[in-house]
């Protein structure tokens, strides 16, 4: 078979193999091109395609098969491999991160212009996005410092004894100042009272230093939830290993953990939500949940633990009527905010205020990454029907394909570590400032 006339795509021809779908190969090929000077119509007549398809090609308006990318790659004198990198792409994601984080209502950025910002000017887009990461990373140190500092318990019963013990002592040293006849038995007296608070002062500030040094360790949990939710991203979910567990909260949450997933297994095994989740396409879980013939909610949970096929980047938030987390898994890119807290746009709240009624969202982070969202909340009656109802909901997360360009649900992860001034939802100043 001879060539496709000029103006028509190679792509059409019969080498079973199929189009090349990366996003930058024109820019790059366009940028090769001007780098040596080249006009369109001498290098279309090498690579025996018409100047206008060239420059349609070069414009990211049509793909390029393999057969002719060699072709193309022949004509400006490059390496096939070197114009096929797709590189970029991961500079395209973290320009994509950045602009989620740096652009603002008066000046928009260009985010049509992102593919061509990473093809032209590949070394400012890489400090771009390593500044950006950097940048979120001190972010994440600072919120992690910051709750430690005003919500750690230990952290503040530590202090509050170093404060009694200096005021203690303090007040022994002034009255031993003050009172140069005192007598010889309250002397005594005041000066064991003396050497006792100071060696507790001792001791207590010892112990808060040796803690303070743990501060470095970004591995160390603030409560036993985050213990428990750092074990289970570790990859250690067994109930079994529960011992290396710090604190006996942490384990006796892992073991009620371990047991409420046992009994959601016996309603619906691993082998049958596998083999039902291979025959599906999409990612649907509702439809799932209609061809096992199980309630929605069990069929959220399942995903979010066992996480099959389609659904192995699925994360899971689950939470009582009062908002407070019972189980947190998050889906890659997916900021949790620490126990406790949450941004009330999730799904996850709006299907606790219609215990029911099923929510399907598009969400999209400050980050920029976007995620599918489905979320349902039951109602339990453990007391009977003389009880009150308890509720509880669950939210099962997977992040969007990205040819889904649709508009998405502006959320984050809590208000007091979200950059979004302009949220709704906003009950506290954020202490990382505005996006």
């Amino acid at each position: 078979m001879g060539r496709p006339p000029l103006g028509q795509s190679s792509d059409r021809i019969a080498t079973g193999r199929a189009p090349t779908k990366r996003a930058l190969i024109g820019t790059r090929i366009r940028e090769r091109r001007l780098s040596q000077g080249w006009r369109q119509t001498e290098v279309a007549r090498r690579a025996e395609i018409s100047a206008a398809y060239l420059n349609l090609i070069e414009h990211n308006r049509r793909p390029v098969s393999e057969a002719l990318l060699g072709r193309l790659a022949q004509a400006l004198h490059i390496d096939v491999t070197e114009l096929a990198s797709d590189h970029e792409e991961a500079l395209i994601s973290g320009l994509r991160e950045a602009a989620g984080r740096l652009s603002d209502h008066k000046h928009p950025l260009e985010l049509d212009q992102i593919a061509e910002f990473a093809a032209r000017y590949p070394g400012w887009a890489s400090a771009l996005s390593v500044a950006i990461h950097r940048a979120d990373a001190l972010e994440r140190r600072l919120v992690a410092l910051s709750d430690r500092m005003t919500r750690d318990p230990y952290l503040l019963a530590t202090l509050h004894e170093v404060q009694s013990a200096v005021t203690s002592v303090r007040s022994t040293a002034s009255i031993l100042a003050e009172t140069p006849d005192i007598e010889p038995e309250w002397r005594d007296r005041f000066h064991s009272n003396l050497d006792g608070d100071s060696a507790r002062l001792s001791r207590t500030a010892q112990a808060l230093v040796a803690y303070l040094d743990t501060f470095e360790d970004d591995a160390v949990p603030m409560s036993p939830q985050e213990e428990v939710e750092a074990w289970i991203a570790a990859g250690q979910p067994d109930p079994a290993d529960s011992a290396e567990l710090a604190s006996d909260a942490a384990r006796k949450l892992a073991r009620d953990m371990a047991a409420a997933q046992a009994r959601d297994r016996e309603l619906l095994s691993d082998a049958e939500l596998a083999e039902a989740t291979a025959l599906l396409t999409l990612p649907d879980p509702a439809l799932l949940a209609s061809r096992l013939g199980r309630p929605l909610d069990l069929v959220l949970r399942r995903l979010g633990v066992l996480r099959p096929g389609i659904w192995a980047h699925a994360g899971l938030i689950v939470c009582d009527g009062s908002g407070a987390p019972l189980f947190r898994v998050a889906p890659p890119g997916f900021r949790l905010p620490p126990p406790g807290e949450g941004c009330a746009l999730w799904p996850l709240f709006e299907a606790l205020a219609q215990p029911q009624l099923p929510v399907a969202r598009l969400v999209e982070m400050a980050s920029g990454a976007r995620y599918l969202a489905w979320a349902v909340c039951e109602r339990l009656l453990p007391m009977g029907f003389d009880g009150p109802p308890l509720s509880r909901a669950q939210m099962l997360l997977l992040p969007a394909p990205p040819e889904d360009r649709r508009e998405a649900l502006a959320v984050g992860p809590a208000c007091r570590i979200c950059p979004r001034t302009l949220c709704p939802a906003r009950h506290e100043p954020s202490i990382l400032g505005p996006a």
